[in-house]
């Protein structure tokens, strides 16, 4: 069964705080993801973990197809910003298989967001494989 997400003001509102910081460089491993906005073409921005996983960056959406999941599919490239540095990449989807051990890390490093997870971090890398639908990863690709 599908779970819908939805981004509550007090969400928002921690986001906007969290991207201040952001911006100053204070947080790492996270960025400012900004992507182009797949109707309006306008920039559209979001903090983000960056995840590294076997010597590569990727990015995981846990809330699933959000906004900025389908406006780096429709680009194929983001932005991301850490204090005044900033790098532009390529985007690739990965497939389950890959997917499924960036999931499984992703979900130990960031307990929080173990709730819109239906497999535990003791579970194999393919029930994650299997959540992978749901919840897209993105290797990053320096351009």
């Amino acid at each position: 069964m599908a779970k819908t997400y939805r981004t509550t003001l007090p969400r928002r509102l921690g986001n906007v705080a969290f991207t201040a910081a952001l911006k100053a460089g204070l947080v790492p491993p996270y960025a400012v993801l900004t992507t182009r906005g797949r109707t309006s073409g306008r920039p559209r921005s979001t903090p983000v973990r960056v995840m590294k996983h076997v010597g590569r960056r990727y990015l995981v959406a846990p809330y699933g197809t959000v906004d900025w999941v389908r406006n780096a599919r429709a680009a194929g490239e983001v932005t991301l910003r850490r204090g005044r540095h900033t790098t532009p990449y390529a985007v690739v989807e990965c497939p389950p298989d890959e997917a499924g051990a960036v999931l499984k890390a992703y979900v130990r490093a960031e307990p929080i967001t173990r709730p819109y997870f239906d497999a535990r971090p003791s579970d194999p890398q393919a029930a994650f494989a299997a959540e992978a639908d749901r919840h897209p990863v993105f290797r990053l690709e320096p351009r």
